[in-house]
């Protein structure tokens, strides 16, 4: 790297780190290691099962089956009278008897709150010695697990490998495991290779209901999650991992979170041998957010719906403490992503999230957003690397179809100054479905894509609508191709300064940040309009007093400050939802540069240094301009915005100090004022008649006229070349 770009990078690292505010992290897990990659995704198995679980009441059990088909209601009352014999009234009574490798457990209809499992920790359990996560629960060692299986679970499952666990219903929601507030986790699958889980449902926790960790080849099969704290399926720092037919609703985080997946294809490009994890056929909706993963890496997501979430899907390199850092290699095809406009946040303001869990009213759509997020989103980058967006419906939604924004790598915990923007690089958006559905219905985006501009190799579909930038680099026909391309070590100004106010946000402390729109923040409330509205009273300010002091004389000056005052009006207008996505900004940006270069030439010729900077100042935002509206200009470092706002600074400090010396409107032109002629020195006084000491000289009276003419000749201005 040469100095010159290391220096930059550490000015974008400075500057991310003045804009970034501090961020909670979603997920707390002990240190874990990603599997070798040597397992395999488990198959279904279809014979009998070696272990049964059911509840004792025949009555309940014959009225749960009595409208199921024929074959299997009678399918069903025999396993009953076998597990009546021989089976177990919880499951986890059922788990603790796998003896061996390759067993199946078929669970029978009917509702599992695992009373055993239910109790508050004593003893020795009550006294583990462990770190606090920042959400308060103790992130416990595998071996602290295994002695307390049940301070965090309902159901532990520890070291069993190649484990099967099915319901027997018609439907999922046939078996019902209940942790009713009670358990961080409803199920947990640790250092369980090779587990499969089939056709129940798990739900009511105040973390998730279904959790794998660190295991090397698992199923999720036809399973449903709902109303949890965080999320409904969370599987980490695995591989070999198929979720299908599953579904997720209600809960503060997302529904499905293939968090840390291992990461496989770090180092490859869009082509890559395989992906660790594939999550189709399912539905994900009424969440914060359908889709999450932090260190989301080689996930193939195909032929899913996330639906009437707050967001559709999400990627991010945002929380430290996740093996796989920078996300990477994500891949989305042919998903429905629609409707995400859900407002949450509403029930953290009128304090419906302060209360427990199990009064909130999860069951009657109640959702706790657990972390900042822009609503009404899609598909949302928060620093990743090499995704693949492709063929994708994506409509409906009053913010954005695509969301990218950038992450510096001190968030995550590393301080190297060569990754600190080392994110949002090579995301392909293509042959995507923008603002309609399947039918081809038009049902459009508020915008197609907001990019905060930050990263390289960055490229969107040619039919994108509106979007913020203006202007995008393209993809071509083969992957890697772009057109228009950027390298940008740090994202717009004002973009960063609305993710940093909009990230300060916490569920527990009941913080929504004002001045987000995310949060309701409309017009005049909206961070990016107030920093827009004052940089632009400052200027008029500035700029009207350097016309009339300076410049009020001239035809051409006065016509620029007029234009450059349009422009600033502009500016504050183009900066409110409705226009940012328009070509508003870039006139304003437009006739503001005209105005600075405009007067920039009248100033160079009484005041050289300032009139050149003013000039330069121009060309700056008249690029800008070009930049955010016609095409992105490749291979710089630093957007426009930040040099001219840089140079701004020193321009309006300068701009004051002229206006305010004393003089007049002349000095800066370089062309004296005019000035009374010098009185001529008198002779002698010579004896004189009587009359003529009364009567004024010759020499006297036309001293006095050409002083009279000097007085009343116009003075010079600095305008139009005087």
């Amino acid at each position: 790297m040469s100095w010159t770009r290391r220096l930059l990078v550490v000015l974008a690292a400075l500057a991310a780190a003045l804009l970034a505010a501090p961020t909670a992290q979603a997920h707390e897990e002990r240190p874990v290691e990603l599997p070798d990659g040597t397992g395999s995704v488990p198959v279904h198995r279809t014979g009998e099962p070696d272990l049964l679980v059911c509840k004792g009441d025949r009555a309940d059990f014959e009225r749960r089956v009595a409208a199921f088909p024929a074959r299997l209601r009678d399918r069903n009352l025999e396993l009953f009278d076998r597990c009546l014999k021989s089976g177990f009234r919880h499951l986890q009574q059922a788990v603790d008897a796998v003896d061996r490798p390759g067993m199946n457990i078929a669970v029978l209809p009917g509702l599992y709150e695992e009373e055993p499992s239910l109790p508050e920790p004593a003893g020795e359990c009550a006294r583990l010695k462990a770190p606090d996560s920042q959400l308060g629960y103790q992130i416990l060692s595998y071996a602290q697990q295994e002695r307390c299986p049940h301070n965090q679970n309902l159901v532990a499952i520890l070291g069993k490998k190649n484990l099967q666990i099915e319901g027997t219903g018609a439907e999922r929601t046939d078996v019902v495991i209940d942790a009713k507030y009670r358990k961080l986790n409803a199920i947990r699958a640790d250092r369980s290779d090779g587990v499969y889980f089939k056709n129940f449902t798990a739900q009511r926790t105040t973390f998730n209901s279904l959790y794998v960790l660190a295991q090397d080849g698992f199923v999720i099969d036809d399973v449903l999650t709902r109303w949890n704290d965080e999320y409904g399926f969370l599987t980490f720092a695995s591989d070999h991992g198929l979720y299908k037919n599953c579904e997720s609703y209600g809960n503060g985080d997302s529904g499905i979170y293939p968090g840390s997946a291992s990461n496989i294809n770090d180092g490859y490009g869009y082509d890559v041998p395989r992906y660790s994890i594939e999550i189709t056929g399912c539905r994900s909706h009424h969440n914060m957010v359908g889709y999450s993963g932090t260190a989301g890496d080689s996930v193939y997501v195909h032929d899913n719906e996330f639906d009437h979430n707050m967001g559709g899907a999400s990627m991010d390199s945002a929380f430290p403490g996740h093996p796989g850092l920078p996300q990477n290699h994500a891949r989305f095809e042919r998903n429905l992503i629609h409707d995400n406009n859900a407002d949450y946040y509403r029930y953290v303001a009128d304090g419906t999230c302060a209360k427990p869990p199990v009064e909130r009213g999860y069951e009657d759509g109640v959702v706790c957003p657990q972390i900042s997020m822009p609503p009404g989103s899609g598909i949302i980058t928060a620093g990743g690397n090499w995704n693949l967006y492709e063929n994708n419906w994506i409509y409906g939604h009053r913010r954005t179809a695509f969301y990218l924004s950038a992450v510096p790598a001190f968030i995550r915990g590393e301080d190297a100054l060569s990754k600190q923007a080392d994110t949002s690089h090579h995301n392909r958006y293509a042959d995507n479905h923008l603002g309609k559905d399947r039918a081809g219905n038009s049902r459009p985006n508020g915008t197609d894509v907001w990019w905060d501009g930050q990263g390289g190799g960055n490229c969107w579909q040619a039919d994108t609508g509106a979007s913020s930038p203006r202007t995008l680099p393209t993809c071509g026909a083969e992957r890697g191709a772009v057109s228009g391309g950027s390298d940008r070590l740090v994202g717009e100004p004002v973009k960063l300064a609305q993710l940093m106010v909009c990230a300060d946000y916490n569920v527990q402390a009941r913080r929504l940040p004002a001045g987000c729109d995310w949060y309701g923040a409309r017009g005049i409330e909206r961070v990016e309009t107030q920093a827009t509205l004052a940089i632009s009273v400052v200027l008029a300010l500035v700029g009207g007093v350097l016309w009339w002091r300076r410049l009020r004389g001239g035809r051409s000056a006065t016509v620029v400050t007029a234009l450059g005052a349009i422009g600033l009006v502009l500016d504050v207008a183009g900066s409110t939802t409705g226009l940012a996505s328009s070509y508003v900004p870039a006139l304003a940006l437009l006739l503001t540069g005209v105005w600075w270069t405009g007067i920039g030439l009248v100033l160079r010729r009484g005041r050289p240094w300032l009139g050149w900077t003013t000039v330069v100042l121009g060309a700056l935002t008249l690029l800008d301009a070009l930049d955010k509206a016609v095409f992105m200009i490749p291979w710089i470092p630093l957007g426009p915005a930040w040099v001219r706002g840089l140079l701004g600074v020193v321009w309006v400090v300068w701009a004051v100090i002229a206006t305010a010396r004393h003089g007049e409107r002349g000095e800066g032109t370089g062309t004296p004022e005019t000035a009374p002629a010098p009185e001529a020195p008198t002779a002698p006084e010579a004896p004189t008649a009587p009359e003529a000491q009364t009567a004024p000289t010759a020499s006297a009276t036309a001293s006095a006229t050409a002083t009279e003419r000097a007085a009343k000749a116009p003075r010079t201005s600095e305008g139009d070349g005087a």
